[in-house]
């Protein structure tokens, strides 16, 4: 049998490179499946869901969506870990990914579909990307199925003419902040990277191969553009810092971001699916945010509010997150 683990994946995706960053940290013998023409039969006689990554283990089991996978493979190569020892610290670290995974995908998407250069680099790209033998003089009726099929989905997101400015502006201020947090550590708990880095990371790397956000992160976050590089091939470079040295640079992301971003999104996201209502109005940061109402959301937030339940002795955690203005957005 053979020990090698199959990442279908593209380097298009955050969750795909997420996972393909996580098994290089581990290093988990594993091979690069790019999802193209001449792997869709297989992929499609695998997968459960026609979603990327894709991660087919030596024993032929299959598992799908990035957090699970990670969590799977944890359990089976716990060394080195990505859980900082601290309880409290897991958490936020897990909080902070999904933060990533859920909002953090908003800009990624927005940046990527909104203009029309990030449209046409993106989708010559995926085109590519998706039929490397592809003739020339067919290539730009691909880019444009591209742009068809993806442009019309920035709504799931989200992202309309009256929500870009609440978008982009969640954008710079994740990049200024993770910026002050980076400026004097290799990752965003210490000298290890934790599950928090590989969520940021995977939408962060997006970004910064777009035209627009690109240009953005070169001019104003050289320290986290830095960290995306280590990232790529993420190494262990020192220990786990504690939470009074991480506190002066994490808790401004926590507070602004998270308490006052993600949070109050998620909880207005999950209160419209239980009242049935076909779209939501949330206030962020004074300005106003509507979508339609996403289940696989409530679904994810909901697993996080189990996992900050099941965090024994949650004294400490309840202090850090009070602080941090997250507390009552889990608990309520």
């Amino acid at each position: 049998m053979s020990s090698v683990y199959r990442i279908f994946g593209n380097e298009l995706s955050p969750y795909s490179v997420k996972v393909r960053s996580y098994l290089r940290y581990k290093g988990i013998p594993h091979d690069w499946v790019v999802r193209t023409v001449a792997h869709e039969e297989e992929f499609r006689r695998l997968a459960k869901l026609p979603l990327i990554p894709l991660v087919v283990a030596p024993d032929g089991s299959v598992l799908q969506d990035s957090t699970p996978i990670i969590e799977t493979l944890e359990a089976r190569y716990p060394e080195p870990s990505i859980l900082p020892p601290d309880p409290a610290l897991a958490f936020v670290s897990a909080l902070l990914e999904e933060y990533a995974d859920e909002w953090g995908n908003k800009p990624m998407f927005h940046y990527r579909w909104f203009r029309e250069i990030d449209q046409q680099s993106g989708a010559e790209r995926i085109a590519r990307s998706l039929n490397p033998e592809m003739p020339a003089d067919v290539l730009p009726t691909a880019i444009e199925a591209v742009k068809a099929r993806m442009i019309p989905r920035l709504r799931f997101v989200g992202s309309t003419p009256e929500t870009a400015g609440v978008i982009e502006a969640s954008f710079r201020r994740e990049l200024r902040l993770l910026e002050a947090h980076l400026a004097g550590r290799s990752y965003c708990f210490g000298g290890r990277p934790a599950l928090a880095d590989f969520g940021l990371w995977g939408q962060l790397y997006e970004l910064s191969s777009d035209p627009t956000p690109g240009a953005i992160l070169r001019a104003e976050a050289p320290a986290v553009l830095a960290w995306i590089e280590r990232m790529l091939d993420p190494r262990s470079l020192g220990d786990w810092e504690p939470w009074e040295t991480l506190e002066p640079t994490l808790q401004p992301l926590l507070r602004e971001e998270v308490g006052g971003v993600f949070l109050p999104w998620t909880r207005a996201n999950a209160r419209a699916l239980e009242a049935g209502e076909s779209s939501f109005r949330v206030t962020l940061h004074g300005a106003v945010f509507s979508q339609e109402p996403q289940r696989y959301h409530a679904k994810s937030f909901g697993v996080l509010r189990q996992r900050y339940a099941a965090v024994p002795d949650r004294g400490r955690l309840d202090a850090i997150l009070e602080r941090a203005g997250c507390l009552a957005g889990l608990r309520d």
